[in-house]
């Protein structure tokens, strides 16, 4: 058994060597080195899947200060790689708290990293991009051939396959019947939709269309998951096959780049990616600015001439949302439940279902 206090250093691409103290599971562990700003909801980014083989850094300081609560998991457990923070609590402070954040770590079998400057982390990655880092207690005793060859196994091509579920299943309700794609979802969308009544028939990522479609959902649901969208080119082509049904289309993060791809749009890699709660993003139609939660390293771009952009990132005008100028189809890459984060488009639950509706009431007019 490993002491308190182990040193511990996380050794980037660039040669960079960041040291500080491990905590939770201390193990050698590889990811890409993301960064993200919230000043809350560290438990939901610990347990988002979009985070799967990652290693999050947190830029507000002390991370654990309420601790660990079941209650609030977004997932069966955390997918992430890494999770480094400037200071851990070590004594949190609040009625729903059932653990600390070294304690959740350790259960889960996640290496933690504390003590380090994590802003000038954040300034690194902001600057070279996104890159993969090594969290080590034995930093000096590996060799420059040892660390290249860690970072050249590094894979995240099965990241949706690690996270999404075996085998489908139902929650009940007596609204909207929406099949729902899980290529990672976090459980915030779920509680949204069933708040509202509705009836979800949740569904492997690799469900094939035809068992999609067998179960007569209303329409077809695909949220937020991790990797890259292009990896996954069987869930591509069944939504492909979904779309020429007429069945209505809604998506969240990696559901949005999903369908944009099915529709014929491109996707790119973002320099350093949107990780946090404070994104602003301006409707196309109204002009009004959204604050939203995202998490992301890919965007949609270049639309052919049947889509257009609904959302812009004001900060760097990514496209942030899609619809289709004829088909009833609409996403989003942001999180409209904020779990964590602003409520602003909290609104487009309710969007989703009047669309859903509206085709609906059509047909049977």
């Amino acid at each position: 058994m490993l002491k308190k206090n182990v040193k511990a250093s996380l050794i980037l691409e660039n040669g960079k060597v960041f040291t500080g103290k491990a905590f939770g599971y201390i193990k050698e562990t590889v990811g890409e080195v993301v960064f993200a700003t919230n000043m809350t909801g560290y438990q939901e980014t610990l347990t988002d899947p979009s985070y799967a083989g990652q290693i999050v850094v947190m830029t507000f300081p002390l991370i654990g200060n309420y601790g660990i609560n079941l209650e609030d998991m977004e997932s069966r457990k955390p997918f992430l790689r890494g999770f480094v923070v400037r200071e851990k609590c070590d004594m949190p402070n609040n009625w729903r708290c059932e653990m600390d954040i070294d304690g959740f770590l350790k259960q889960n079998k996640v290496m933690g990293l504390e003590g380090i400057d994590t802003r000038a982390l954040t300034r690194v990655l902001r600057d070279n991009g996104t890159m993969r880092g090594i969290i080590t207690t034995r930093a000096n005793d590996l060799t420059e051939s040892q660390i290249k060859q860690k970072f050249n196994t590094y894979t995240n091509k099965h990241a949706v396959e690690e996270v999404t579920i075996k085998e489908k299943y139902v929650i009940n309700g007596i609204g909207t019947h929406f099949a729902v794609l899980d290529c990672g979802i976090k459980q915030g969308i779920l509680r949204e939709l069933s708040k509202k009544g509705c009836k979800l028939t949740v569904f492997p990522a690799f469900a094939t269309a035809e068992e999609i479609l067998a179960v007569k959902p209303d329409a077809l649901f695909l949220a937020n998951g991790p990797g890259n969208p292009e990896d996954i080119p069987t869930v591509v082509e069944n939504v492909k096959k979904i779309i020429e049904t007429g069945l209505p289309i809604l998506g969240i993060c990696l559901g949005n780049q999903i369908v944009s791809l099915a529709l014929g749009c491109k996707t790119k890699r973002l320099k350093f990616g949107h990780h946090g709660g404070n994104h602003p993003v301006k409707d196309t139609q109204t002009g009004r600015v959204y604050i939203t939660s995202q998490n992301h390293e890919f965007v949609v771009c270049d639309l052919p001439e049947d889509v257009e952009a609904s959302f812009i990132n004001i900060n760097d005008n990514s496209i942030e949302g899609i619809r289709h100028k004829t088909k009833p189809i609409y996403t989003v890459q942001f999180h409209p439940e904020a779990s964590p984060g602003p409520l602003d488009v909290q609104f487009l639950f309710d969007r989703f279902i009047k669309i859903t509706e509206g085709v609906r009431n059509n047909v049977k007019g």
